[in-house]
């Protein structure tokens, strides 16, 4: 059998298993019970100092945060 031919049925049976299976942790990893908090954290990101700059002791303390939760 040649190399090629043994890697396209690779391929296509259980290297197509692999990555479904993978596809499908990715989704349950991201819908856990507890990751609503850090997803909506990151969504905000682009609106957190929309009306002026964030302080430079306004960094500190959000880093300060992170660490603490």
């Amino acid at each position: 059998m040649e190399t090629y031919s043994l890697l396209r049925q690779f391929a296509d049976s259980w290297m197509l298993l692999v990555l479904f299976l993978f596809f499908v942790g990715m989704i349950i990893f991201v819908m856990r019970p507890g990751s609503t908090k850090t997803y909506r954290d990151v969504a905000d990101i682009p609106f957190r100092h929309e009306d002026k700059p964030a302080a430079a002791d306004d960094k500190a303390a959000r880093a300060h945060n992170a660490k603490e939760a």
